[in-house]
């Protein structure tokens, strides 16, 4: 196969993706043109790459794994809640970039954190050949979030808490929404969403995620 040849099927794969994610029930079309636009191939080991486009997690070392596209999908509809900017967004666990990638489509800025310095090397080198603008990465522990730079509009947080993380929601902006897996072996999304006087929390889909440490290593 040429590399010609080998592009032109990566391409078919993505659009394939994006279809089977429109089956699925993602219909947030700013999404799907998000997820078309990403090269997912160039987030995962080279051995990996012809897996890239399947609806799975795939390894990523360190323990950690790159989220399935659906799920990744499914949070980011979550929070537009019918085409609701983005705005200022905050990541927790950026792993190889490609979420934050996916992010930077659909938000002003995106600040995304990752606690293992190797990995945060590895996405930086991943987006570097993007040239994202509104994309900033910072060697950080997502538990404690990001203060300097809050309040946020948007926050997405790609490992499992045992309970939402008091700093996360500090962090939160005024009609914000956060999206976070909650629970250890039962685990599911919950949707946070802070009004004036209160946060009101709603209990979607089960998932799976490896777990939300604290610290950075």
């Amino acid at each position: 196969m040429t590399a010609t040849d080998a592009s032109l099927s990566l391409t078919r794969a993505r659009a394939r993706m994006v279809e089977r994610l429109r089956v699925s029930g993602i219909r947030d079309e700013g999404v799907l043109a998000a997820m078309q636009s990403i090269p997912r191939h160039q987030f995962v080991e080279e051995a990996l790459g012809t897996r890239a486009y399947e609806d799975t997690a795939l390894p990523l070392g360190f323990q950690q794994t790159i989220s399935q596209p659906f799920v990744v999908a499914r949070m980011i509809e979550l929070l537009r809640a019918g085409g609701r900017p983005l705005g200022k967004t905050l990541e927790v666990g950026a792993g190889c970039g490609y979420q934050a990638a996916v992010l930077s489509k659909l938000a002003s800025d995106v600040y995304a954190i990752e606690r293992i310095a190797p990995l945060l090397e590895r996405a930086k080198r991943n987006l570097r050949p993007l040239r994202l603008p509104n994309v900033r990465l910072k060697h950080a522990d997502g538990m404690i979030g990001l203060a300097a730079e809050a309040p946020f509009d948007t926050i997405i947080v790609a490992a499992a808490a045992a309970a939402v993380p008091k700093a996360l929601l500090d962090q939160l902006a005024e009609g914000g929404r956060l999206v976070i897996p909650v629970g250890t072996a039962d685990q599911s999304l919950r949707l946070i969403e802070r009004q004036p006087q209160r946060y009101v929390e709603t209990k979607l889909d089960a998932v799976r995620f490896v777990p939300l440490l604290p610290g950075v290593e």
